[in-house]
C-alpha cells in the first residue's frame, strides 16, 4: 500500500519499468513523504564500514592489476584478452571508489583517501583531485541539471550523432591523461597561463565542455599539489621505461583502461535520462531524471558497481555509504510501495534505458 501521495508521473508498464513517456521535469514539486522516509528509514545505515570498504578496494585492485600483468605475459591471445576483460572490471570497480571519496566524511575511514590514491587514483592518473570538490556541484540543489552543473548534458534532447560520440570519446581518455600528467602538468608548472588551462579545463572529470574550475585552496590545494606530482611521476616513469623497454605492457594497459573508461561512460550514459533543459530542479525531479536498476537482475552489478546500480537513490541520499543502498532501497520500497513516486526511478536495465534515450534524440529538433 502507498503511505504518502505520489507526485503525478505516467506510470510504467510492469514488465518495463523505464517511463515512455518524457516528464515535465521543471517545476515537479517536492514529494516531502517520500524526503522524509528516505532520511528516517535510513538513518541506522548510514556510517561507513572500514571493515568492507578497505577490503573490497584493495582486493579489486589486486585482481585487476594481477589479471593486468597476465594479459602483459601471457602468450596466448585469447587468455590475454580473458584477462584484459577481468583486469578492466577489477580495474573499474576499483576506481569508481572516487566516487564514495567525495561522499564519506573526511574523518570517516581514516587513511582510506591517501590509500586509495596510492594504490588506484596516482597508478591510473585519476587522482582524487580530479573528481571531489567537482562531483559535489553536481548534488547542488541549484546546479544540478543547469549550464553550471559539471556532470550534465541533456543528452536525451540533443542529436542523434552525440550518443555514439558521447561513448567513443571515452576511449580517448587513458591515453589523454597520460599526455596530461607526463607533458602537460610539468610544463604548466613554469608556464601560467598554460596553468590555468590545465586546471580548468583538464583536471576535472566532467562531461560538460563549458565547465572551468576554480583554483584550489587551502588544504586542498596542498593535496592538489601531492597528488599531480605522484602522478607525473608515475606517467614521465611509464613513458621512459616504455622508451627503454618496449610499448607493448603501456599500450595493453591502456586498452585496459580504455575498456574501463568506456564502461563508466556507458553508466554516465544511463545515469540520469537527460531530459532537463537548464532550469533548477527539485530534489524529486533530480530523482525522477536519476536511474534505479534493481534487482533482480545481476549485470548492473558489472557495470554500476559500488552502490552506483541505486544512483537515484544515491540522489536523494548523497551521504549514504554504498554497502547500505540495497538495504535502503528495499526498506523505501516495502514502504512506499509499487505506485508512488519512488517506485517511478526504477528501470529494467541498460539496452531498455539506452534505448529510451536514442529515442528520445530522435525527436530532438
Amino acid at each position: 500500500m502507498t503511505l504518502h501521495q505520489p507526485i503525478p508521473v505516467p506510470a510504467s508498464a510492469p514488465d518495463a519499468p523505464a517511463r515512455p513517456a518524457r516528464i515535465a521535469l521543471a517545476g515537479l514539486p517536492d514529494d516531502k513523504a517520500m524526503l522524509r522516509a528516505a532520511v528516517s528509514l535510513t538513518r541506522d545505515i548510514a556510517e561507513a564500514r572500514p571493515s568492507i570498504y578497505w577490503p573490497d578496494m584493495l582486493v579489486s585492485a589486486l585482481v585487476g592489476y594481477a589479471a593486468l600483468a597476465g594479459a602483459i605475459l601471457v602468450s596466448s591471445t585469447a587468455l590475454a584478452i580473458g584477462l584484459g576483460v577481468i583486469a578492466a572490471l577489477a580495474l573499474y570497480r576499483a576506481l569508481l571508489f572516487i566516487h564514495e571519496l567525495t561522499h564519506i566524511h573526511r574523518d570517516a575511514l581514516p587513511g582510506f583517501r591517501t590509500a586509495w590514491n596510492l594504490v588506484v587514483g596516482i597508478p591510473l592518473l585519476m587522482p582524487s583531485f580530479m573528481y571531489d570538490g567537482v562531483h559535489q556541484l553536481h548534488h547542488s540543489r541549484t546546479r544540478y541539471g543547469t549550464g553550471d552543473d559539471p556532470e550534465y548534458l541533456p543528452l536525451a534532447l540533443m542529436k542523434p550523432w552525440s550518443l555514439p560520440l558521447f561513448l567513443v570519446t571515452s576511449i580517448l581518455l587513458p591515453p589523454a591523461l597520460l599526455v596530461r600528467s607526463a607533458i602537460l602538468v610539468p610544463l604548466a608548472a613554469v608556464i601560467p597561463p598554460l596553468r590555468t588551462l590545465v586546471w580548468e579545463r583538464l583536471s576535472s572529470l566532467s562531461i560538460n565542455p563549458s565547465f572551468r574550475r576554480r583554483a584550489p585552496e587551502g588544504a586542498f590545494a596542498r593535496s592538489v599539489l601531492w597528488q599531480e606530482a605522484g602522478a607525473s611521476a608515475w606517467a614521465i616513469a611509464l613513458l621512459a621505461a616504455s622508451f627503454a623497454y618496449g610499448w607493448r605492457p603501456l599500450a595493453i594497459a591502456l586498452v585496459v583502461v580504455s575498456f574501463a573508461a568506456v564502461l563508466n561512460q556507458l553508466r554516465t550514459l544511463v545515469a540520469h535520462l537527460w531530459e532537463n533543459e537548464g532550469e533548477a530542479m527539485t530534489v524529486t525531479a533530480q530523482y525522477l531524471d536519476s536511474v534505479n536498476v534493481p534487482p533482480p537482475g545481476t549485470f548492473p552489478a558489472l557495470w554500476a558497481p559500488v552502490g552506483l546500480r541505486y544512483h537515484a537513490l544515491h540522489h536523494l541520499l548523497p551521504s549514504m555509504p554504498y554497502h547500505s543502498l540495497a538495504e535502503a532501497h528495499r526498506r523505501l520500497s516495502a514502504h512506499l510501495g509499487v505506485e508512488g513516486t519512488y517506485a517511478k526511478g526504477n528501470h529494467a536495465g541498460l539496452l531498455p534505458l539506452i534505448g529510451k534515450i536514442a529515442r528520445s534524440t530522435m525527436r530532438a529538433r
